[in-house]
């Protein structure tokens, strides 16, 4: 009856769901394939590194990289990079990115990630276990509300590993947006509501409260692209995560937690569900789609 209801409801919300645009291409991968050209002629190919040194009122990085297949051999040389790339950049940091090379314009790295070898280990270790998890449960992956969550690992907007057990004993509510989404009655809308339940929880005397947004779109929101997100928005991220990480472990979490995103070329057809989930891990309280009010989750949520 469980895997039943799932359907019934995935094909109702999917029927209801807007498609939100986003630029550039759908690949799952963190950097692109070697010469990958776009239509303006720009060139895209995966680079490692290590950060020397971090220029932040011109942001600029200057990374001493390995050999960029197709394009240049190992050396030591400045990037532009985003703000919110810049401002997470340490010297001595281990990174993996993608290097975009414009015809007859300054080189610039984008999807910056983190690359040291116990970061990275623990990320996978978390996404191959949420793997197991979801392949296991099979049918009965969705979980409803008194269930558990599943646990993970996921990067959050300051580059830092994120395990769920961070979470426990904890208030938290959950949703899944991602950065180009230009619906602003979808995730927009959404960020905002959760910015509202922050403030109101706090006002209203709710303590041990986190918010949590999971980006749906892990191969364009790296870290830095998160960071500058909530920054834009004047988001208070003290109890306010925003996550990424692999393709696979995000699409672990959307089947579990029954939220459909699916790309259509540049178009991302998505539902929308928040979720409050208990000290104990268990999930109180569900609203599908975007008609709720922050009042709807504070009152569900234990003051003092």
């Amino acid at each position: 009856m469980k895997s039943n209801r799932l359907v019934l409801a995935a094909a109702v919300l999917l029927l209801g769901a807007g498609g939100c645009t986003r630029s550039g291409p759908s690949s799952s991968t963190t950097a692109a394939a070697p010469a990958a050209q776009a239509e303006n002629g720009e060139r895209r190919f995966p680079l490692t590194g290590e950060i020397v040194r971090v220029d932040a009122e011109h942001k600029v990085l200057v990374v001493r990289h390995d050999a960029v297949e197709g394009l240049m051999p190992a050396m030591t040389m400045e990037f532009k990079a985003e703000a919110g790339d810049v401002a997470l950049a340490k010297e001595g940091q281990k990174i993996r990115a993608e290097l975009i090379a414009p015809p007859g314009g300054d080189f610039r790295l984008e999807k910056i990630w983190p690359n040291d070898k116990v970061t990275a280990d623990t990320i996978a270790a978390g996404a191959r276990k949420l793997r197991e998890d979801t392949h296991n449960l099979g049918k009965e992956a969705y979980r409803e509300i008194g269930e558990k969550v599943p646990t993970f690992a996921l990067y959050d907007q300051d580059g830092r590993v994120v395990q769920s057990a961070r979470f426990v004993g904890k208030q938290i509510l959950l949703n899944f947006i991602f950065t180009r989404c230009p619906d602003q009655t979808k995730c927009p809308a959404a960020t905002l509501k959760m910015m509202a339940v922050q403030k109101l929880a706090a006002e209203s005397g709710v303590k041990n409260l986190e918010l949590i947004s999971v980006t749906l779109d892990p191969a364009f929101d790296s870290p830095g692209v998160l960071r500058g997100y909530a920054e834009a928005r004047g988001i208070d991220t003290k109890n306010f995560s925003f996550l990424t990480g692999p393709d696979s472990a995000v699409k672990d979490l959307l089947t579990q937690f029954g939220v459909i995103a699916e790309f259509e070329g540049g178009l991302l057809k998505h539902t929308l569900a928040t979720l409050l989930i208990n000290e104990e891990g268990r999930i109180a309280q569900r609203v599908d789609g975007s008609m709720w009010e922050a009042g709807d989750f504070v009152s569900r949520m234990k003051k003092g």
